[in-house]
């Protein structure tokens, strides 16, 4: 039995009771982060052995996962923050549990973008979320085609790439094109700015920004 346990994303009590127990009840935790989820185990005194399961060693290390679970053993895959598989680890595991009929059970829980979305005031009925785009090659193209949907799409950036995403965002949607940047979500500094693309440009243009952010980008009108 795998199970796929979405962990907070910044307040520590934003994780559900079902999740708190399946973590203490696990055969082994497997961890994007060993250090990370040490610190949220630690905070509610689980004692479950972790093991580190990250995008540098998932593929040489799924199939011996996968021979433990026919074993009988049970896991948890976590990642640092949110669902796993969600712009992190999770999915060659889940597919190889799936081709070996092992169960696999998603719990409900933590991730940014649904609240960013939510927040930020942009039409959600229909979204489409694209996660982080290529650093170079294909990134024009995703831009390309994501200026063209109808409907609200949403990005993962980090804090040092997040002025060179709003102008190129601009450069492609249009500079008076509707959109939020969601930082810290679930933390102490929150900070969720909705407004056109220029003027995102010139409030970021001035700050130093820090912390995990999603974009918001209403879709073409």
């Amino acid at each position: 039995m795998l199970y796929l346990v979405p962990t907070p994303i910044g307040n520590l009590e934003d994780i559900t009771l079902r999740a708190l127990n399946v973590l203490r009840d696990v055969d082994l935790i497997l961890a994007e982060d060993t250090r990370t989820s040490g610190r949220l185990l630690k905070h509610y005194d689980i004692q479950t052995p972790l093991r580190a399961y990250h995008a540098h060693n998932e593929h040489s290390s799924t199939e011996g996962i996968v021979e433990r679970l026919q074993a009988g053993a049970t896991m948890a895959l976590v990642s640092d923050a949110g669902t796993p598989g969600i712009s992190d680890p999770g999915f060659l595991l889940v597919r190889a549990c799936r081709q070996a009929e092992i169960k696999v059970e998603c719990l409900p829980g933590a991730t940014a973008l649904i609240p960013a979305l939510v927040a930020s005031g942009l039409p959600a009925n229909r979204f489409h979320f694209e996660g982080f785009l290529p650093h170079k090659k294909g990134r024009q193209t995703r831009l390309q085609y994501l200026a063209t949907l109808s409907d609200t799409f949403i990005l993962y950036e980090s804090p040092h790439r997040l002025l060179k995403c709003l102008q190129q965002l601009s450069e492609h949607c249009g500079a008076e094109r509707q959109a939020c940047v969601a930082r810290e979500i679930s933390k102490l500094h929150e900070d969720l700015r909705t407004a056109p693309l220029s003027k995102l440009i010139t409030h970021y243009n001035e700050k130093k920004v820090k912390g995990e952010i999603v974009i918001v980008v209403a879709g073409k009108n």
